[in-house]
């Protein structure tokens, strides 16, 4: 059955550029469905430049709120009325809501993230070290996110040094600051021997460029087995890292149960409901995906 809209639909959305391979419209449009409610979830393809033109038209057509993907993470910030202490300290927001005629930012990516190591992979974590590929803006959840878990260990790796730098002074006035350290590609084979958690927030490897990993057959020979391996990516899944990851003895987990918790997280604020079809959203991603169950 195909959804009626009128004039009375209420609009949800994401942004990003590109948006076309976004699986959100899928995951949300599902559990608006199982709840009945007459709301819409589209894909917004907007260019940097055009960013902050796109929001004022949102508001002026009555957007209640959407999400957001790269580039704009970031870029986004400067354009809210407000943002919560959460993405605040992250410096990066996924989820926009229109309260009291204003843009309200947070991050749900951090609950989204840290959700299946609480769960289905839950141990203690204060033993733990945690290695993580890439310092972008994903790169700042999964930080939040294993300091909130309370890894004995935090290591951020990157290619470009500068880029490093700017990522470790970005968090100067956060507690979050000391809780993790910077390094270069080139340690990574010794950091790799100690991880309990790689992470994976790059887009190596993300469609279409299926073949490619950020690690080479040498770095991801160094993982323990027994540790888990965990990539931000969901298509193709599972990825060229997971795949080597798991030739490796290692445990992987894939951005697909990141994108369904966070998108929960994100529909509660929208939608003021505590009480979501989360199993009809992870339902509707397999099915698009066609992994079945």
């Amino acid at each position: 059955m195909t959804k009626k809209i009128t004039g009375k639909t209420k609009l949800l959305g994401v942004i990003g550029h590109p948006v076309e391979h976004s699986l959100s419209p899928v995951m949300h449009n599902a559990a608006i469905a199982q709840l009945g409610l007459d709301y819409i979830y589209l894909p917004f393809p907007i260019e940097p430049q055009n960013l902050e033109v796109a929001i004022a038209g949102f508001a002026a057509v009555g957007v209640v709120g959407f999400s957001v993907t790269i580039p704009h993470k970031q870029a986004i910030i400067p354009l809210l009325s407000e943002i919560t202490p959460l993405a605040q300290t992250i410096g990066a927001v996924n989820t926009v809501s229109r309260q009291n005629n204003k843009w309200v930012g947070t991050n749900t990516d951090i609950e989204g993230f840290i959700a299946p190591l609480q769960t289905t992979y839950k141990q203690d974590w204060s033993q733990k070290v945690a290695v993580i590929l890439g310092n972008g803006g994903a790169a700042r959840a999964v930080v939040a996110g294993c300091t909130q878990l309370g890894f004995a260990q935090i290591h951020v790796v990157g290619r470009n040094m500068q880029k490093l730098e700017e990522f470790r002074n970005s968090w100067s006035n956060s507690p979050l600051a000391e809780k993790f350290q910077i390094h270069q590609w080139e340690k990574l084979p010794k950091l790799i021997t100690q991880a309990n958690l790689l992470v994976n927030t790059t887009p190596i490897g993300m469609y279409p460029k299926v073949d490619e990993s950020p690690l080479n057959a040498e770095e991801i020979a160094n993982l323990p087995t027994g540790a888990i391996a965990y990539d931000l990516i969901y298509i193709p899944k599972p990825t060229q890292f997971l795949q080597q990851a798991q030739k490796q003895g290692a445990i992987a987990i894939d951005g697909l149960e990141m994108l369904v918790q966070q998108g929960v997280a994100a529909l509660k604020i929208w939608l003021q409901q505590e009480t979501l079809p989360v199993e009809v959203m992870r339902q509707a991603l397999q099915n698009h995906l066609g992994l079945g169950k």
